[in-house]
């Protein structure tokens, strides 16, 4: 384990070394680091790869609620600057994507490109998370989870993959309180619409074909913001796919990386 000080915040790092180029993954709203563990040791041999919880999930420290995009971009950044990463691809998943964008947009020396997982530039409705934030403040985390569960995972999912579903939702039922508002909060007042729209880096944007929480159409909104971008739909996917269909996933990034000359040149 490893605890870095951030934009004021301790933050759960995972980072793999090395001076090779940086791979950064955010992980989405109720989640930690451990999403990624069957994507991102697929890359370890080409990148130096970074995995964090961001500000009140996983180990990381959980600050007083409301949480703004800002304030999750902020403390991205100074991790970065922290480990003397001067640029990196960033994989972002749900508002792990939201956040990869802000950064690309407030710090575009940071991001040489961005995977932006089943995300948009513009999740939800006020009045549906602040339904959300009612409901989980009157009654916990838990309180939702089996809901969640549905628009996170596929019905083939559930019938045949029941300890990995207990597991996930063991890990979003245990997300602290401040945290799992306080970035509620932050999705609800993000509209990246137009910083994401004067995007110029190489982007990947990946839907899964069953995601409940933001669906294919949604994202491929999102990607016809980006100039160039690349859009792949993930059969038998739902909201995570990195969990429910990880080779699909990295046969999209090792692609992508590939076609953006993103790779060192031993390893094209």
């Amino acid at each position: 384990m490893r605890f870095l000080r951030a934009n004021g915040v301790v933050l759960h790092v995972h980072d793999s070394g090395g001076d090779r180029p940086a791979m950064v993954f955010a992980n989405s709203l109720g989640t930690d680091f451990r999403i990624w563990d069957a994507v991102a040791p697929a890359f370890a041999a080409t990148h130096r790869v970074i995995r964090y919880d961001k500000r009140g999930h996983g180990l990381s420290q959980a600050t007083p609620a409301p949480y703004s995009l800002a304030d999750h971009v902020g403390d991205l950044a100074a991790l970065l600057d922290a480990l003397t990463v001067k640029s990196a691809v960033i994989v972002g998943l749900s508002v792990g994507g939201v956040i990869a964008q802000g950064l690309a947009a407030a710090r575009p020396d940071l991001a040489q490109a961005v995977v932006l997982s089943n995300t948009a530039h513009k999740i939800g409705t006020t009045e549906s998370w602040n339904a959300r934030i009612d409901t989980v403040s009157a009654h916990g985390v838990g309180h939702i989870a089996d809901t969640v569960m549905k628009l996170w995972f596929t019905p083939e999912f559930h019938a045949n993959r029941p300890d990995d579903l207990a597991g996930c939702r063991n890990m979003l039922s245990r997300t602290p309180l401040d945290g799992y508002l306080g970035t509620c909060a932050a999705l609800r007042d993000a509209d990246l619409s137009v910083s994401t729209a004067a995007l110029k880096i190489p982007a990947l944007c990946i839907g899964g074909d069953q995601d409940g929480s933001t669906p294919p159409d949604l994202v491929r909104s999102m990607a016809a913001l980006i100039k160039g971008a690349e859009l792949v739909v993930i059969p038998g996917a739902g909201h995570i796919p990195c969990v429910e269909q990880p080779d699909a996933v990295i046969a999209a990034i090792r692609r992508f990386l590939n076609t953006n000359d993103l790779l060192p040149t031993s390893q094209i």
